[in-house]
């Protein structure tokens, strides 16, 4: 059922809501142009609908700004609410109105299908799932794995490939000729064997390698008792190429069944959904999808708004979809689930366990791409932020960091990351030894770092630096690009505890203890340098812990050591020697036994 009023009419709005009957449905809101503003599902359409034109009502500043557009609504009334589920979440799909939290990915995602409902099963890739008896495995993303996987099957299953009903007989293709097929077509191969072999494919395929190694090797035992030593290799054969691939699974836990995990991260008006895959205790993929513009809006929802388009396509549920969030219309969602799988299909939130463990993965990969988004609108919005905030003149593409890391002075290191297109460019990374300056200078060390690092990168300088510390530290660095007339860079000093950025010029810091994302990614780049330094000045310090001292004598090389030490059995020996002891070695002399005991007893 629908209903239409005149545009702008209050009092014919108010008609309209009084018939609206306390039924399950959808319904839609439309613009004066009878453009579909948002789809919505309610469990009681009546008084739904009225929550969005009373005064009272306090709505989101999302939906606020819908209410002042909106001048006609429609609905439908459904059988029940699991009906209205299905219908919501087909018009979003169909009509992806403005005012609705939109899943922006038309991708169907890759399946290998094994066509056990055919007498001579085959093995395809295929995007559209049929409820026709065929075996599908999958979605894979990416789709790399899934060729590797096909391409070894095909490389050590010789099932066909042909689109032939084999009905007749017919003469063997190419494929027969270079051993890539059993040639079913001509009628002379076993049946039972074949379908032994798709047997052996769908134990692979399901991740169960083991029951499948065990049946190869108790088949190629039988071969060799019958004395068919030639198929009995090729069952060997095979058996070490399934050993190979096992080795290359990610192996999630045994037993786990299929499950997919979806990492949920918001903060401000950005989501990130990590979603992993995993089939059969393997983890065959991973997708993720940015949101921006949600503020405002229950986790709840969000979870269920993305669960809902994302199955809505052409996928295949999993046994258990696992999340941190009770998803808005749990049951429903359950419900629907299992109706698209033809099986039942929970929602669970783990407390612990593998699955929990899981669940914390997929939230810290959420977290981590939040920081740097790979889809060029996602970085694109973040770097504008970090515009915005900052007051740059202009929005940065690249982003370096600058870090000292000594210990009173001893050692000293600097250090320098690169970002850009959403991740670190470790081949555009610097690390120096300090020389120039000594003792524990931060500040001269500060410029000494700058300096040489700008010297040696040349035009690949990043948009906008950071340099790790407070006011004093950027001074130095800003006085390095005075002294060197650099310009077209923006440099911003980050200190920690509690961690804010000081503005060239401007005397209040900005907090960056706010959870933005522009907060958090300049703190992750920041952290990113701050672990490149000290692990250079650590690996300096155990390099010097292992030093002799006799490594520091000039003219004292590796032979001249060893003699010395073979000789006198420790430098503290050495050090209570004469100069006529050390001189009457092989290869020494005067000149050079005074050196090395001067050099000891500094």
């Amino acid at each position: 059922m629908s209903g239409v009023t005149p545009q702008g009419s209050i009092v014919h709005m108010q008609e309209k809501l009084s018939a609206v009957p306390e039924k399950p449905g959808v319904y839609l809101f439309k613009d004066s142009h009878h453009k579909i503003l948002y789809v919505g599902k309610a469990r009681e359409l009546r008084n739904r609908l009225r929550s969005y034109f009373q005064k009272s009502t306090a709505l989101d500043s999302r939906k606020s700004a819908m209410m002042k557009s909106v001048s006609d609504f429609e609905y439908t009334v459904t059988g029940n609410e699991l009906e209205a589920l299905v219908l919501e979440a087909n018009l979003i799909k169909q009509h992806r109105p403005r005012y609705n939290i939109l899943l922006r990915d038309d991708k169907s995602y890759p399946y290998l299908k094994l066509t056990v409902n055919e007498r001579w099963p085959r093995l395809l890739v295929v995007r559209r799932i049929q409820k026709d008896g065929a075996r599908y495995f999958g979605p894979y993303v990416p789709s790399g794995p899934m060729w590797s996987t096909l391409s070894f099957i095909r490389n050590h299953f010789p099932v066909r490939t042909c689109k032939y009903s084999l009905e007749k007989r017919m003469r063997p293709c190419i494929q027969y000729q270079i051993k890539r097929c059993v040639a079913p077509c001509t009628g002379e191969f076993d049946h039972g064997e074949y379908l032994s072999m798709i047997q052996d494919i769908r134990l692979l395929l399901e991740g169960k390698n083991k029951g499948l190694l065990a049946s190869l090797g108790k088949r190629m035992h039988e071969l060799s008792e019958e004395m068919k030593y030639e198929e009995a290799a090729l069952v060997r054969d095979r058996i070490k190429a399934i050993q190979r691939i096992s080795e290359t699974q990610k192996v999630v836990a045994q037993g786990l069944g299929d499950v997919d995990v979806i990492g949920f991260f918001k903060t401000g008006e950005m989501l990130t959904f990590k979603i992993l895959f995993s089939r059969n205790g393997i983890m065959i993929g991973s997708r993720d999808f940015h949101f921006r513009d949600v503020a405002g809006e229950s986790d709840s929802y969000l979870m269920k708004n993305f669960i809902e388009q994302f199955y809505g396509k052409e996928i295949i549920p999993p046994q258990e979809v696992i999340c941190r969030i009770v998803p808005e219309d749990a049951r429903l969602l359950s419900r629907w689930l299992s109706e698209k799988r033809g099986g039942k299909v929970s929602i669970v939130v783990p407390k612990r366990g593998i699955k929990r463990q899981l669940l914390e993965m997929a939230e810290e990969n959420a977290r981590i791409l939040s920081l740097s988004p790979k889809d060029e609108e996602g970085r694109g919005l973040l770097l504008e932020e970090i515009a915005a905030r900052f007051r740059l003149q202009r929005t940065p593409h690249s982003v370096g960091a600058f870090d000292i890391s000594n210990i009173g002075g001893k050692e000293a290191v600097g250090a320098f990351v690169y970002w850009e297109d959403g991740e670190f460019k470790k081949q555009r990374y610097r690390h120096i030894k300090m020389d120039a300056v000594q003792g524990p200078d931060d500040y001269s060390m500060m410029k000494e770092m700058v300096k040489r690092t700008i010297g040696n990168l040349g035009e690949e300088l990043p948009d906008l630096m950071i340099i790790d510390g407070g006011r004093e530290h950027l001074d130095a660095a800003l006085s390095v690009f005075r002294e060197g007339n650099i310009a077209g860079r923006e440099i911003v000093g980050l200190a920690k505890d509690p961690d804010r950025i000081f503005l060239p010029g401007e005397k209040p810091p900005v907090d960056l203890e706010d959870g933005k994302p522009s907060s958090l990614l300049l703190k992750r780049i920041r952290d990113e340098v701050h672990r490149f330094a000290i692990s250079y000045h650590k690996k300096l310090r155990s390099r010097k812990a292992l030093e002799s001292p006799l490594d520091r004598i000039y003219g004292v090389g590796r032979k001249r050591r060893f003699e010395l030490l073979n000789h006198f059995g420790s430098i503290d020996a050495i050090r209570r020697a004469t100069a006529e002891e050390i001189a009457a070695l092989k290869g020494f002399n005067r000149k050079i036994a005074e050196d090395i005991l001067s050099a000891l007893k500094k």
